[in-house]
């Protein structure tokens, strides 16, 4: 008998995040990820919930509204300036600028679009305003050692995940 997903266990599980309208894969693990249930909120509340009971072989689909986690789209997050006053380092779609306020908060920023006379960059998630599928594949779940618990998931061998699964839009960070 396999062991389920609840509490105290470790779980390894690669995924992939679809589009639910066009049907587009907008981002897959690249590796797996692991983490132990129910001391780690890597995954939405909504995954981790769909996860509960499950065992590894099992394949679920798990539809998200992505502005219940990242807010709805906020237009005034959406900058468009003269290229030429844009150094040359973020004149390239994708693009990553951190901004700071007065408050000395950040926040990110994606150069979205680039014309021959202007650059948009958008501090909205790229997954606010989207329906999407995650497909999640259980791959080990098994009991949770004390060093695991402790610290939420097992040694990936230096890979920081809260980095990799932002870029996916996996976890929600917000800064008012």
């Amino acid at each position: 008998m396999s062991d389920s997903i609840k509490d105290n266990k470790l779980v390894e599980l690669s995924y992939k995040v679809t589009d639910a309208k066009s049907g587009q894969v907008l981002s897959a693990v690249e590796f797996p990820i692991a983490y132990v249930h129910g001391h780690n909120d890597i995954l939405a509340p909504q995954v981790l919930e769909e996860l509960e009971g499950k065992a590894a072989g099992d394949i679920i689909n798990v539809p998200i509204d992505c502005n219940a986690i990242f807010g709805p789209r906020d237009e005034s997050l959406v900058f468009t300036d003269l290229i030429k006053n844009v150094p040359e380092q973020y004149r390239e779609i994708g693009t990553t600028i951190t901004m700071e306020n007065d408050k000395g908060e950040t926040k990110n920023f994606i150069v979205t679009r680039i014309d021959d006379e202007t650059l948009t960059i958008d501090g909205n998630n790229p997954m606010c305003g989207r329906q999407v599928v995650f497909t999640l594949e259980i791959l080990t779940v098994r009991d949770a050692s004390d060093e695991e618990i402790e610290s939420g998931g097992k040694d990936n061998d230096g890979i920081d995940l809260d980095e990799a699964l932002m870029t996916h839009g996996v976890k929600a960070h917000s800064i008012n």
